[in-house]
């Protein structure tokens, strides 16, 4: 039967000559991403008929508006006010209705990041060194280069090399997001105590301290056996909405409460005229069937970045937690029960599966369309009504949430495990437990390393650190440990070949590549031992 690989002809392997240089075949990628997905775009429309999409909607504008204001608003007061609501809202939409309509994987969500919020103020606190009127033309100047950078990138078939990403570089850089997230939310707190009063700042870290329990709560008990599976899916689907609604009216309920008038969320009276994001989204975890395409994905950041270089907003760029939280949020699962008997006592056990994905473009649409929506002078205003703890708590959501799901938190948690509460299939069980910590050592390095030099004025240097955790996997690695430790340990991130089509391939990993050229060896010299032996036995 023909593979998805056998039909995509995009690729490069068994190519000769100029033919297999990428970089002599400039547009090749980006348009075989357009003619591999241009024949779902119907279905990108029709496959929205669900349930799944409605609750998608409600949850991805919740998740993808209050982070987006939670950064702007840490923009907004460590760059004295360059930034404002409007400006993020604009970028978030901007993001939504480019990459909704044209992008060839709408599950990727594309907004602003901590990561580019990161990067804004620290080039501020260079520029006001020396006078802080040039801050707006050099962040222009910053933007347009950017922009061509991912234009030539896109042309030049460079997202190709994103196939080389595995769970070792991936889960680092989910890891350091979250924590830069949960530090963002301390220092929303502090900022609490040091603009106001200590009363005002108590009472924001209750409320940050209990949205995040609020949300956390809901969304578990969506994983949970309580109540009815549609209850608490609803639960679950509706966590954000229902838990901003009900601590926003808290912070406003008369008397004391009232009195203790803490900070709001400040709007302006006017506006102002990612490709890990994208594996992730498609990551092994989930079941999707249609492809993605890279290259034209950053090919039309470059072009949302240029928009926003124009109007002078910060930088659309992919969400990495958001993006599989969308995904995850389009999964269609089904709920099994397995039965055993364990000492003549008949046990179940709750199996969730993910069945497929409701892959298609309307959700990540309309989501666009309702903050062009909270762009108007009404919904503005429901917002300034909004405590800035509220921020912290969102901070404290999606950061956790990317550091409690972490294979590196998870492996920490093994290793100071009692053994006889590991389950004996457990694949970690094949390999030493040195070995492990070994592995896990160089993954919180490499985070620790990151997080370290963000709290520094060398913030923009974090790329640098994050990439070349990619060649230290696949140069260094296979020297430090045997490819059954790194089968067990590591993994391509994204290893659907509906998913690999769009970057050439899958990729065989250096450990497999040395086995099997050993294996050759071992057997090219047995086979001479042989011949020299009869040789031998030919002449006697």
């Amino acid at each position: 039967m023909a593979t998805f690989k056998d039909k995509d002809p995009y690729g490069y392997e068994g190519l000769t000559g100029w033919k297999s240089y990428r970089l002599l075949r400039p547009g090749r990628g980006m348009y075989h991403d357009i003619r591999r997905r241009l024949p779902y775009y119907k279905s990108d429309l029709l496959d929205a008929l669900t349930y799944r999409t409605a609750a998608s909607i409600v949850r991805m504008y919740f998740v993808n508006l209050l982070p987006a204001l939670a950064f702007i608003l840490d923009m907004y007061r460590r760059t004295d006010e360059q930034f404002g609501v409007n400006e993020a809202l604009f970028a978030s939409a901007l993001a939504a209705m480019v990459f909704s309509i044209l992008g060839a994987q709408p599950l990727t969500i594309v907004g602003i990041t901590g990561l580019i919020s990161l990067f804004n103020y620290t080039i501020y606190d260079i520029i006001k060194i020396y006078d802080p009127a040039l801050y707006a033309p050099f962040l222009g100047w910053v933007g347009i280069w950017a922009a061509i950078f991912h234009w030539l990138f896109a042309i030049w078939n460079i997202s190709d090399y994103m196939r080389y990403v595995t769970d070792f570089s991936s889960q680092s850089f989910g890891m350091y997001v979250g924590i830069i997230y949960v530090i963002k939310g301390v220092e929303e707190l502090v900022a609490e105590f040091t603009s106001f009063n200590s009363t005002q700042g108590f009472l924001s870290c209750v409320i940050a301290i209990l949205y995040f329990g609020t949300i956390y709560s809901l969304e578990n008990i969506g994983r949970s056996t309580l109540f009815k599976p549609w209850f608490r899916s609803i639960l679950a689907d509706y966590a954000y909405p229902i838990g901003t609604i009900f601590w926003v009216g808290f912070a406003h309920i008369p008397g004391p409460l009232k009195i203790t008038n803490i900070s709001f969320l400040p709007i302006s009276p006017a506006f102002h005229p990612t490709n890990v994001s994208s594996i992730t989204a498609q990551a092994k975890q989930f079941p999707v069937k249609k492809p993605g395409g890279f290259h034209w994905d950053f090919f039309l950041l470059g072009v949302t970045t240029f928009i926003s270089t124009i109007f002078f907003i910060p930088f659309p760029n992919g969400l990495v937690p958001q993006a599989p939280v969308h995904t995850e949020s389009l999964t269609v699962r089904e709920t099994r029960l397995k039965r055993f008997s364990s000492d003549d006592v008949e046990q179940v056990e709750k199996d969730v599966v993910a069945t497929s994905v409701v892959e298609q473009r309307v959700s990540h649409f309309v989501m666009g369309l309702a903050i062009i929506g909270t762009m108007t002078r009404p919904l503005l205003t429901v917002l300034s009504t909004m405590p800035r703890s509220i921020f912290a708590g969102v901070f404290f959501v999606v950061g956790w949430g990317s550091v409690e799901s972490n294979p590196i938190l998870l492996r920490l948690i093994w290793l100071v495990r009692e053994p006889r509460f590991i389950q004996p299939n457990d694949p970690l069980l094949t390999i030493r437990r040195s070995k492990i910590g070994f592995y896990v050592f160089w993954q919180a390095l490499g985070v620790l390393t990151c997080v370290a030099i963000s709290q520094t004025i060398a913030a923009i240097g974090f790329p640098v650190l994050i990439i070349a955790l990619i060649p230290l996997r696949w140069l260094l690695f296979p020297k430090m440990f045997t490819a059954k430790e790194l089968t067990v340990l590591d993994a391509l991130t994204a290893d659907n070949e509906v998913v690999l089509a769009s970057l050439g391939g899958k990729p065989t990993m250096p450990e497999l590549r040395n086995e099997s050229e050993g294996e050759k060896m071992e057997n090219g010299q047995a086979t001479e031992g042989v011949r020299q032996r009869k040789t031998t036995s030919k002449n006697q």
